[in-house]
């Protein structure tokens, strides 16, 4: 059970890197998008006691919201 754990730590910690490493070249309207569907995501979940439907739902609010107050500044 203990080395079940463990993997499931080292796979966390290494999904988290990756996906780090994926933002990194993400203009501002693209990273506050997949901020906003990640909190909407878990707010989802909270409010709807871990429905899938919920999450979902909270996801794709949170990236609308993200997405609407970023600005399109260009460079």
């Amino acid at each position: 059970m203990k080395s079940l754990q463990a993997l499931t730590k080292v796979t966390l910690i290494g999904m988290t890197v990756a996906a780090f490493a994926g933002c990194a070249d993400m203009t501002p309207k693209q990273r506050n998008t997949a901020i906003g569907a990640g909190a909407g995501a878990v707010g989802g979940a909270v409010l709807t006691d871990g429905s899938a439907l919920g999450t979902l739902g909270g996801a794709a609010v949170g990236g609308v919201i993200g997405n609407v107050v970023t600005d399109d500044k260009k460079k």
